[in-house]
């Protein structure tokens, strides 16, 4: 395995992850408020779950995210 190569890699899959996460949240956020559904008071449970193939990799991550 050439770490350099893996490591490069890794952070490109979590930026991705992180970015387009990010971006869901919002935008679900966004439209709960527009529609009523959210009032901005909420405290949101979020949860993530990470699979890898060829491994025993299943892991599920769980926060919460405040709105106010």
């Amino acid at each position: 395995m050439d770490e350099d190569v893996f490591n490069i890699q890794l952070r490109k899959f979590l930026k991705k992850v992180g970015i387009q996460s990010q971006r869901e949240i919002e935008q679900a956020v966004r439209d709960g408020l527009a529609q009523g559904t959210l009032k901005g008071a909420e405290v949101l449970k979020a949860s993530v779950q990470l699979k890898l193939s060829g491994t025993t990799v299943d892991v599920t991550i769980e926060d919460d995210i405040k709105l106010s």
